[in-house]
């Protein structure tokens, strides 16, 4: 995911995302515990995403605020 398209989602996605891409990350660490993973490289890429939209969704807030 892109920032980019982090900016184009709207405040309800922005909401929902982050909880679904946590809820991967869990997946894909019980996944890597039990079994070998296809690609390590996915962890770091959804931990970057979440970022990305918490990243998003703090600067809007503090727009709102200005």
């Amino acid at each position: 995911m892109k920032s980019s398209e982090v900016r184009k989602m709207s405040d309800a996605e922005l909401r929902v995302e982050p909880d679904r891409l946590r809820r991967r990350l869990y997946d894909l660490r019980s996944q890597q515990v039990t079994e070998k993973l296809e690609n390590p490289r996915q962890l770091r890429n959804i931990r970057r995403d979440i970022a990305r939209l918490l990243t998003e969704i703090r600067r809007r807030q503090t727009q709102e605020t200005s």
